[in-house]
């Protein structure tokens, strides 16, 4: 087989494993389960084969065309795509494994597994798609697969809410998206990426409102400011769901888009998505301070580092030469894919150490209601450990690379976002030591806590993956000799400190961490109260209103603004629209159907009468009287 052929067949076997399920399996959950976990090891195994292979490829294929515009269906194979396949390959299989145990007793299991594989179908579509409308066909596939899986509880009100809140938060961004990608066909006749790149490259001018429209898209998926209230409540589906989408793979994929229309990008646009990466980063962690769910803390540091990748890539573009092609690659590009590659491993380790928490203490939450589970889920004990130590940034690990290389991108060019990205990177170092202490330490405060332990293969081996990749993903040796450099025109681009920018970022990230960890290691004493509320409780409450002021704003516009204005519609509708346009003309031909009516009587003397007015008008109209 072809290169190409392989990557056909990893875009098609998870289609064709949900419309399997779909059509057939929709009461066998294991066997659906089995073969949904099958599909995900063959993608897992094709993209490490496409990826090592090291051939780099494009083809496409019209697929339909109204007069001069063709859409085209194609693919784009290039380091970019090769490590984005990668991660969403074997975060995936991880994923499907846990879900193998996780989900062992849930009735709906057939459902949930065809939903992964329609989501890895979708996921895959944005990855290998080498234009905008491609990319925006699968998007939209990714918000729905996205919605099946938060409602799969389909029982649970708060589930069916969470659902919709995501998918209509998701439509909001896209609509931007849509027009940006709009507009780009308007102004330069195609949306290829390729192409886009040599217009831009032989001097196009690219309007700054189209970048930033395009962006509008992932504010959307990656849930950054201000639509990023669907991410938090998202956390009522599954928690492999909360792995896989809302960790890895669906909010990566705007971070990966942005990425694909580098090329795109002018000073102005890069401004405005830096400042809106680095607000979400800074607010995303000063919520996550006082959640109390297990997943939410983990959500809402999602929404964090999400906001550090943004930030990343609007720091800057630089022109860069690779082999025997010339990128335009920015800077931050580099760096923000090696974050969300490190990101992907620990964020996917600690929400599926969660599930296996969750699912340990029969399904609570409440990390004020465990304690003491370490030594009653050793596996998943240190594997999280590992995934917070990684995402605070400890030396050795593999956060520790990626964050300090967006450190040293945000010192080198702009001191204020560095100063509030590592403000950001305390608050971060603060709410998981919080969160790891509350949960593995001192004595169990529930029954549930109490009776707690460890899961089967299915639950731990992932974690141990999950956990070894956390450590090594960092490690350029990783990329060069594991991968054999297959992933070297992304990673390649990755900021390294120099000379005394070195020393400066390393102590600001030892400082950072202990500071952190010292001040939530300090405050916090397992118990079932929250240290934070009971000491500072203005501070908290501060906290808190900084948490749901967006959704009350929505609620505000919902309730005053949407639906007056819904109202002022509805009676324009009912007096202009059915009433005088509909109702009126039909009373007009009403009237007339009256008239004809009154023609067929079945009276003789009336046709007379009507023969005799008849013969008047003709007789008037033949004399001139009359003018017709």
């Amino acid at each position: 087989m072809t290169m190409l052929q392989h990557a056909l067949l990893v875009l098609l076997l998870p289609l064709a494993s949900a419309a399997v399920i779909g059509l057939f399996l929709r009461r066998a959950g294991g066997v659906a389960a089995a073969l949904s976990t099958a599909t995900a090891a063959a993608i897992a195994a094709i993209a490490l084969i496409l990826a090592l292979h090291g051939e780099r490829f494009t083809a496409a294929h019209e697929w339909l065309r109204f007069g001069d515009f063709a859409l085209s269906l194609g693919i784009k194979f290039d380091d970019l795509a090769a490590l984005m396949l990668t991660i969403v390959g074997v975060v995936g299989l991880c994923v499907h494994v846990f879900s193998l145990g996780y989900m062992h007793d849930d009735g709906a299991r057939a459902r949930y597994f065809g939903g992964l594989s329609i989501f890895m179908f979708s996921m895959i579509g944005i990855v290998l798609a080498d234009n905008l409308f491609m990319m925006f066909i699968f998007w939209e596939l990714v918000g729905f697969s996205s919605w099946l899986l938060i409602n799969h509880y389909l029982h649970k009100q708060s589930a069916a809410d969470a659902s919709k809140k995501a998918f209509i938060a998701n439509r909001v961004g896209d609509f931007g998206f849509l027009l940006g990608i709009l507009w780009c066909q308007a102004q330069f006749g195609t949306t290829n990426l390729d192409a886009l790149a040599k217009l831009v490259e032989g001097g196009a001018v690219v309007a700054a409102a189209i970048p930033l429209l395009l962006f509008c898209g992932a504010v959307g998926k990656s849930a950054q400011l201000p639509l990023h209230v669907w991410l938090p409540d998202a956390m009522e589906g599954p928690t492999p769901v909360s792995a896989l989408i809302h960790a890895a793979t669906m909010v990566a994929a705007g971070i990966y888009m942005l990425c694909r229309i580098n090329v795109l990008m002018v000073p102005d646009a890069l401004s405005v998505i830096m400042w809106v990466g680095v607000a979400t980063a800074v607010y995303a962690a000063l919520c996550a301070i006082t959640q109390s769910d297990i997943k939410k803390v983990l959500a809402y540091s999602t929404l964090s580092q999400l906001g550090y990748m943004v930030a990343a890539f609007g720091l800057g573009s630089l022109s860069v030469a690779h082999g025997d092609h010339s990128h335009l690659l920015a800077a931050g590009v580099g760096a923000a894919m090696f974050h969300l590659t490190t990101h992907a491993f620990f964020k996917a380790l600690m929400f599926l150490g969660s599930g296996s928490v969750i699912h340990a203490c029969h399904h609570e939450q409440d990390i004020f209601k465990m304690g003491g589970l370490a030594k009653k889920l050793p596996v998943t004990f240190l594997t999280f450990t590992i995934g917070v130590l990684a995402i605070i940034g400890t030396p050795f690990l593999a956060g520790f690379f990626s964050k300090d290389a967006i450190l040293y991108l945000a010192f080198a060019k702009h001191k204020a976002v560095f100063g509030l990205l590592a403000f950001t990177a305390v608050l971060t170092s603060f709410y998981m030591v919080r969160l790891w202490k509350l949960v593995f330490l001192g004595a169990p405060r529930s029954e549930e806590a109490d009776h707690a332990h460890e899961g089967g293969i299915t639950l731990t081996a992932p974690l141990v993956v999950l956990g070894v990749l956390s450590v090594i993903g960092g490690y350029g040796w990783f990329y060069t000799a594991i991968f054999r450099g297959a992933f070297d025109g992304v990673i390649d681009q990755v900021a390294h400190p120099e000379g005394t920018d070195h020393l400066v970022i390393l102590v600001t990230s030892i400082a950072v961490l202990l500071l952190g960890a010292l001040a939530a290691f300090t405050l916090y004493r397992p118990a079932p109260d929250d240290a934070l509320q009971v000491k500072a409780p203005g501070l908290f409450g501060a906290l808190s209103a900084l948490k749901a002021s967006f959704d009350k704003l929505y609620d505000y516009y919902v309730a005053k603004v949407q639906q007056r204005f819904a109202m002022v519609l509805n009676f324009l509708e009912q007096v202009l629209l059915a009433g005088l346009i509909v109702r009126g003309f039909a009373g007009i031909v009403g009237l007339f159907g009256l008239g004809a009516r009154a023609l067929h009587v079945g009276n003789a003397n009336a046709y007379a009468y009507w023969f005799l007015l008849g013969a008047a008008a003709l007789w008037l109209a033949a004399a001139g009287v009359l003018k017709l």
